[in-house]
């Protein structure tokens, strides 16, 4: 039996461990009620998604563009020349005169050309009358060569006589076909219908033959020099449709269509150039304006198309993600024409489905998905 002073320290003790083993088990039930009132770890989350994440499938008519620049010229343009020397006695017209053809803008001293016209007139003249009286005597001698009464030695003298006589005077029609076009040459004339852009001479100052003197455009129909990469060449065609703007007109769209390409390539940019031509009747675009725009060389017809953004690639496979009663789906598709941040759809999907543009990592089909509006817009191909 133990003392009374260990009887009396026991007994706090074992109130003291009996209090804990009942907490203890307290504490257990409730922990084990915890964990059953916990969600399990495995249920799935939906994902939300904005209408900035989602883009429906529509219909748009895609085209592959070819972006040209270049500076514009007139295609018709002339530089009038002196077809004689002189002095220049009269200057018609001024930079910016529009002119018809056959208009005279300018005259050269015809002092010259006139004296010569004159001398081959009388050139002229003498050699006929000699001519005249070479075919007299040829015609009196072949009269005399039937009767026996002269030698064909001397018919045949009096025959190259003759011969030499109509010669010269074919010489002398001929010098003054030459004096008289000199006469005509002296007037100055617009070699077409246009606008004088440049002249090159005044009132008594001398020119020589080939001198240059006006330069005269015709602004009705331009052309642009617009340089291509060869690898686009193939896709390119002689009457493809081209839309251009030029500084200075705002949003006004001008139209070219290629005429022309060169058959070579550029040796330093390895590039081939174009040539547009633009119809200009009211004469608004002027030489030397800068040109850029671009040119259509593949138009395909209205398909389904979806912002590039959202077409994914794994295993050289494309395919989307699209949002179908409630879950993410996976969808294959075939692409066609890519243009202008949108890419044409030949087969799995149809207008008006939801696809996903955002980029979310892992996303997996199946996954539970909710539209955080119910108005699901289109938005621009650009922004995501």
């Amino acid at each position: 039996m133990l003392p009374n002073n260990r009887r009396r320290f026991l007994k706090p003790v074992l109130i003291v461990a009996g209090i804990l083993v009942v907490a203890g088990s307290l504490v257990g039930l409730r922990m084990s009620q915890a964990k059953k009132d916990e969600p399990k770890s495995d249920a799935k989350v939906a994902l939300e998604f904005t209408p900035a994440d989602i883009a429906r499938v529509e219909m748009r008519e895609l085209q592959r563009t070819l972006p040209l620049s270049g500076s514009l010229s007139p295609l018709l343009q002339s530089t009038v020349r002196a077809k004689v020397s002189g002095e220049v006695q009269k200057v018609l017209v001024r930079e910016g005169d529009r002119v018809v053809e056959g208009q005279v803008i300018a005259e050269i001293d015809m002092a010259d050309p006139k004296a010569k016209v004159d001398a081959a007139v009388a050139s002229l003249e003498e050699n006929k009358a000699k001519e005249s009286i070479a075919a007299k005597n040829r015609e009196n001698n072949q009269q005399l060569l039937r009767q026996k009464f002269i030698s064909q030695n001397a018919f045949d003298t009096t025959q190259s006589v003759y011969e030499a006589a109509a010669a010269a005077a074919k010489s002398s029609e001929a010098q003054l076909r030459i004096a008289e076009k000199a006469v005509r040459d002296a007037v100055v004339r617009a070699p077409f219908s246009g606008i004088v852009s440049r002249r090159m001479v005044s009132v008594g100052e001398k020119v020589g033959i080939d001198s240059p003197m006006f330069t005269v455009v015709d602004l009705a129909r331009m052309e642009i020099e617009a340089p291509a990469p060869a690898s686009e060449i193939p896709g390119v065609k002689v009457g493809q449709v081209a839309q251009f703007r030029v500084d200075g007109f705002g949003e006004r769209n001008f139209e070219g269509r290629v005429e022309r390409i060169n058959p070579a390539a550029d040796l330093g940019s390895r590039s081939i150039t174009l040539y547009l031509a633009v119809a200009n009747r009211d004469g608004a675009l002027k030489g030397g304006m800068f040109a850029k725009g671009e040119l259509v060389l593949d138009k395909a017809p209205a398909a389904p198309v979806v912002p590039a953004n959202a077409l994914r690639e794994e295993a050289g496979q494309a395919f989307v993600f699209t949002i179908e009663d409630g879950k993410v789906a996976r969808r294959p598709v075939k692409v066609g024409m890519r243009e202008g941040g949108y890419v044409e759809i030949l087969g799995g999907l149809e207008q008006g489905v939801p696809v996903v543009r955002a980029r979310i990592m892992d996303l997996k089909a199946g996954a539970p998905a909710v539209l955080k509006t119910s108005a699901v817009a289109t938005t621009p191909a650009g922004s995501a």
